[in-house]
C-alpha cells in the first residue's frame, strides 16, 4: 500500500501533486474532472469536491485514489528494462501510443504505433500477453495501460517516464519536442 497521505482538507492541486493517478481515478470510479460540468478547481478542497459530487463517503474517495496511485507504480517499467527485453528477444508487444504527428518527430524503432481505427487488432490478443506502452512522458500511457487492465489484460506495462526517460536513459539521439 502507498504510503502518501490525503485527507480531505488538501486541496486538489496537492492531491494531484501527491498523487497524480487520482485525475485518472476520480474520472474512472466518479466521472470527476472529465469535463467542464464535472471540473474542479486547484484551490477546491478534496472534502469540497466530494460534497459538490454528492459523494458520502470521503474515506472510499481517498482510498480509490491511493489504490490508484499504487497501481500505477505496479505498471509501470523502466526504459532499461524493456531495452533489455528486446535485446534478448522477449516475446512482447510494445506499442507507442502517441499521435502521429508526435511519432513522426521521434520514434522508437522497435514500438509500433497503436492503430486507434482498429482496436479488434489488440483486443483479440491473448489476456495475458505482455503488452508494453509507450508514450512522450508517461502519462498518455498508464492510462492506455488502465484502458486494457479495464478489458480483463492482466499483463500490461507502461514505460515509466516514456520517450523522455528513453531518451535520457536509452537513446540520446531521439529528438526533443514539446
Amino acid at each position: 500500500m502507498s504510503e502518501i497521505t490525503i485527507t480531505p482538507e488538501m486541496s486538489m492541486e496537492e492531491v494531484l501533486q501527491r498523487a497524480p493517478a487520482a485525475q485518472r481515478a476520480l474520472f474512472q470510479r466518479y466521472h470527476i474532472g472529465g469535463c467542464s460540468h464535472c471540473a474542479f478547481q486547484p484551490e477546491d478542497t478534496l472534502g469540497q469536491v466530494a460534497k459538490d459530487h454528492n459523494i458520502l463517503d470521503i474515506n472510499e474517495m481517498i482510498a480509490t485514489i491511493i489504490q490508484a496511485e499504487d497501481l500505477d507504480g505496479k505498471i509501470q517499467v523502466e526504459p532499461k528494462a524493456v531495452r533489455e527485453w528486446l535485446d534478448r528477444g522477449v516475446d512482447f508487444t510494445f506499442l507507442d501510443c502517441r499521435a502521429p504527428e508526435e511519432w513522426e518527430k521521434a520514434f522508437v524503432q522497435e514500438a509500433e504505433r497503436l492503430d486507434y481505427t482498429d482496436s479488434g487488432k489488440y483486443m483479440g490478443l491473448p489476456k495475458d500477453r505482455t503488452i508494453v506502452f509507450l508514450c512522450k512522458d508517461g502519462d498518455r500511457s498508464l492510462s492506455v495501460a488502465s484502458y486494457f487492465i479495464g478489458h480483463e489484460f492482466t499483463h500490461v506495462l507502461a514505460v515509466r517516464g516514456g520517450l523522455d526517460a528513453w531518451r535520457k536513459e536509452i537513446d540520446s539521439s531521439l529528438p526533443v519536442y514539446e
